[in-house]
């Protein structure tokens, strides 16, 4: 007798699986693959290559955004800028009147901290990233290299999705903010200056639904 009731939890998960793999089918089906999937990008759906720490296995990643990249504009600009000051240090007079040895560290120690100044600014881009998967939204705040926050809420938790794009830059460039109201422990996520906030918010919409079809089906997670 365990071994019928074995065999029919077995059944019961292949069901399930089969379920779920119709349900990201059908989102395949509606979206498409969109955004180019390469170590950069700020938008991609269905990527080959990401993962995160409590992905489950059958879990898949239906789509993965960083900011858009507009947004490191202002920052390029600052560091383009810093790095000519040195050129007009000579004019002011703590600086000229040092010797050429001290000028020569004080020089370099500008470089540094403008260095040090862009990596942070490009790693908190970088590492700042928002991923939907067929299961729940993902929320990754990088602040450092010694610091990083993760916050996961699942589909069936999201109460209310919030679209804003607003500003001239915005509507040019195609992005803007989503605000996802969640019965979670987190109970706001926000996903800021992501490209085509519109097509992002009824994507997770339409997982919103495909949840709720799948509970009617029985599907158990």
């Amino acid at each position: 007798m365990a071994e019928i009731y074995k065999a029919q939890e077995k059944v019961k998960e292949v069901v399930a699986k089969m379920k779920q793999n119709l349900s990201v089918e059908a989102i395949k089906n509606t979206i498409g693959k969109i955004g180019r999937d390469n170590l950069f990008t700020s938008f991609v759906s269905f990527p080959n290559k990401v993962c995160f720490e409590t992905q489950n296995d059958e879990e898949q990643v239906i789509l993965f955004l960083r900011q858009h990249p507009i947004v490191n504009l202002t920052w390029i600009l600052m560091s383009i800028f810093m790095l000519t000051l040195p050129s007009v240090f000579i004019f002011f007079p703590p600086y000229a009147s040092l010797p050429a040895n001290y000028q020569f560290v004080v020089t370099m120690g500008w470089y540094m901290f403008v260095f040090g100044y862009t990596l942070a600014k490009f790693m908190g881009w970088f590492f700042n990233i928002y991923i939907l998967t067929d299961e729940r939204v993902v929320d990754v705040d990088f602040t450092n290299i010694f610091f990083r926050k993760v916050s996961t809420a699942k589909t069936e938790e999201i109460q209310d999705v919030n679209v804003q794009s607003s500003g001239a830059l915005e509507t040019f460039f195609g992005y803007g903010s989503i605000f996802i109201q969640t019965a979670a422990e987190v109970s706001q996520f926000e996903f800021l200056s992501v490209p085509n906030p519109d097509k992002v918010g009824k994507i997770i919409n339409q997982l919103i639904d495909l949840e709720e079809q799948e509970k009617i089906e029985g599907r158990v997670k």
